[in-house]
């Protein structure tokens, strides 16, 4: 079995060979590698907050499995905080700080690594609004930006700039970087915005989940600011057909796409694309909660 040092800490690393995505013959050593590779960019987004992992040990085509607590066999060195927001019973979950926690996590075919909208130290107060835009049967990606160019305005109006990514599935991420306020009064502001997206494009958006009123639309998820919800992360892997990731964007380049594949991001674009265009996402890394360059959530 072949072994890594990474800051100070020796990780076993198993069945490299093993391909997870089989439709591109995509490995577990090349998860590896694609989660050391972005590590820099990578890790501020997931600083401080308790992750949920979806772990595909067989590949994407096989069992997954939702991880919240702390696996078996963890290592001690591994961070991890006790979390009271979510259940009702507190749980103890990891904290990805350091490359080698994230190669770690990659070594268990964690593939998926999702995190809430706040950080451990200030649970259910959270420093990001969310809208996940999630196209319904007959529409796409290229839907969704009629739905984002309404809430980037309609956020701006109250002084909050909403930036976007990929799912890395087939839709939207929206995420702006706030004050930090509880979650409660997140979600229902999120949920606000999502029913006067519907009202004012009925044709196009829905806000409420239920699947029979998504054909031809876009659901306006704003239900992921829940403090016991998760978003996927910027820059993880998606459990797809190829190894998508969930890519930042600008909104030019989403206005310009002509096709739906225009806005699909595969692991080995990423490091090229990071290179040139850096981190899209940084505003969301800017005063860390506080009143600094943060929008204020009304109410």
């Amino acid at each position: 079995m072949p072994y890594t040092e990474i800051g100070g800490h020796r990780l076993a690393l198993s069945n490299l060979d093993k391909v997870l995505y089989p439709a591109t013959g995509f490995t577990k050593g090349e998860a590896i590698h694609y989660y050391a590779s972005i590590a820099d960019v990578l890790l501020p987004h997931l600083d401080g907050r308790p992750l949920s992992f979806l772990r595909y040990p067989d590949g994407v085509e096989g069992e997954k499995f939702f991880t919240k607590h702390v696996p078996p066999g963890t290592p001690d060195w591994v961070t991890r905080r006790k979390i009271t927001v979510v259940s009702r019973e507190p749980l103890h979950q990891v904290l990805i700080q350091d490359e080698a926690t994230l190669v770690w996590a990659a070594n268990l075919a964690a593939l998926e690594l999702h995190t809430p909208q706040w950080q451990s130290d200030h649970q259910a107060e959270a420093d990001r609004l969310v809208f996940d835009l999630d196209p319904g049967e007959g529409a796409d990606v290229l839907d969704c930006r009629r739905l984002a160019d309404w809430l980037r305005e309609r956020a701006g109006e109250d002084g909050i700039t909403l930036l976007p990514k990929t799912s890395g599935s087939k839709g939207l991420h929206l995420i702006a970087p706030i004050e930090r306020t509880p979650s409660d009064q997140v979600s229902a502001y999120a949920k606000k915005l999502a029913q006067e997206a519907e009202a004012d494009l009925p044709r196009h958006a829905v806000s409420k989940m239920a699947k029979n009123l998504r054909p031809g639309k876009v659901f306006v998820d704003w239900s992921q600011n829940n403090q016991a919800k998760t978003t996927a992360a910027p820059y993880t892997l998606r459990a797809k057909e190829r190894p998508t990731v969930s890519t930042p964007l600008t909104w030019d380049e989403l206005a310009d796409a002509k096709q739906a594949k225009d806005l699909v991001f595969l692991s080995s674009d990423l490091p090229q694309r990071i290179e040139e265009c850096g981190d899209l996402l940084a505003p969301l890394l800017e005063g860390s909660g506080t009143k600094s360059g943060r929008g204020r959530i009304p109410g």
